[in-house]
């Protein structure tokens, strides 16, 4: 049931990132939105079009202006590097703004592990969500914060968590992620690793050891994460394979009635068996796909998971949320 009035008023912090152009995108297009104001990551920038979405959206995105945020609209989606979220986010939830934030200031809910990872957090608001919906629907419900998972946690929790919630996993053995990354997960900002003649017929691992993601994963999974991320010359997408020692016993069957269950009512996950997927299977949609293959002898079983990090890792996962927390059919704007 719809708990906001129709359309409901919108803005967006960090509009000229990728995850940011991603959401106008997507926002402009949902029937149930007003987009009230575009903004950039910084009250210094000049307004500038996005020509990308010429005669969909005629508007500028305009330098960011919090007051404004407060005053023009009920929902602000932030963008913004994880500093500039955490500063802003508390400020709008006192002004009685609903918060779905795509960086990674609020995922983590362990002060430590949060002040390694994400330092400018200092205090968690109240009422925080961690927005994946497959798995939290009745916490994002209830919240004034949605922290959206990060790309590379969505497609790993996903795949996960209903065989660790179920007892199907040896977590002794601990879990094995190997991730590849399109160069957009890696920001707008230019680096000499996402430069093009860097990238171009090329591979890399990076972040090894110790990416920060491994504590959003561990936090949610309960269990000791080994994760190697690569960037390859893709524009976007993930592709993650996942190594696990199953629990004794455990079945090809049981494996896949776990997962069905999990997903059975859930419209962005698709369970694909022995049909593994691939990037260009979910590349520009919000669905996250997911195939393996079980060696029962061995109790080995291969997991591969596949998702586009704008959109079910940043920008439809947002929308997604939107959706949950209004009241209104999931999907909508993401079909």
């Amino acid at each position: 049931m719809n708990k906001y009035s129709s359309p409901v008023r919108v803005g967006i912090a960090g509009a000229t990132g990728y995850a940011g152009q991603e959401l106008l995108n997507l926002l402009v297009r949902h029937p149930e939105v007003h987009l009230a104001a575009a903004m950039s990551s910084s009250p210094d920038s000049a307004a500038r079009p996005l020509p990308r979405l010429a005669r969909t959206w005629d508007g500028k995105i305009e330098p960011l202006d919090l007051e404004r945020l407060a005053k023009e609209t009920s929902f602000v989606f932030l963008a913004v590097p994880e500093a500039a979220a955490a500063g802003i986010a508390p400020d709008l939830l006192k002004a009685g703004i609903k918060v779905i934030d795509v960086s990674g200031a609020f995922r983590i809910r362990d002060d430590a592990h949060r002040a390694k990872w994400y330092p400018a957090t200092t205090v968690m608001p109240e009422a925080v969500a961690y927005g994946l919906v497959e798995h939290n629907r009745s916490a994002i419900e209830r919240a004034s914060l949605v922290a959206c998972p990060g790309c590379y946690p969505t497609a790993a929790l996903l795949a996960l968590l209903p065989l660790v919630n179920s007892g199907l996993v040896d977590l002794s053995r601990g879990l094995i992620i190997d991730a590849k990354s399109g160069i957009s997960g890696a920001g707008r900002t230019a680096s000499d690793r996402t430069h093009f003649s860097e990238n171009h017929g090329s591979m890399a691992a990076y972040g090894v050891p110790g990416h920060r993601h491994v504590a959003e994963m561990e936090q949610e999974l309960g269990a000791e994460v080994t994760f190697v991320p690569h960037l390859v010359p893709l524009d976007r997408g993930i592709l993650e394979t996942i190594y696990i020692r199953t629990a004794p016993d455990t079945t090809a069957e049981a494996i896949g009635a776990c997962l069905g269950r999990a997903y059975e009512h859930a419209p962005f996950v698709r369970l694909t068996g022995d049909a593994l997927p691939e990037i260009k299977h979910v590349a520009g949609t919000n669905f996250c796909d997911i195939g393996w293959k079980f060696d029962a002898s061995t109790r080995r079983l291969v997991m591969i998971v596949c998702l586009d990090n704008l959109v079910k890792g940043a920008a439809g996962q947002a929308v997604q949320n939107f959706n949950v927390l209004c009241g209104f059919d999931e999907r909508t704007g993401l079909r």
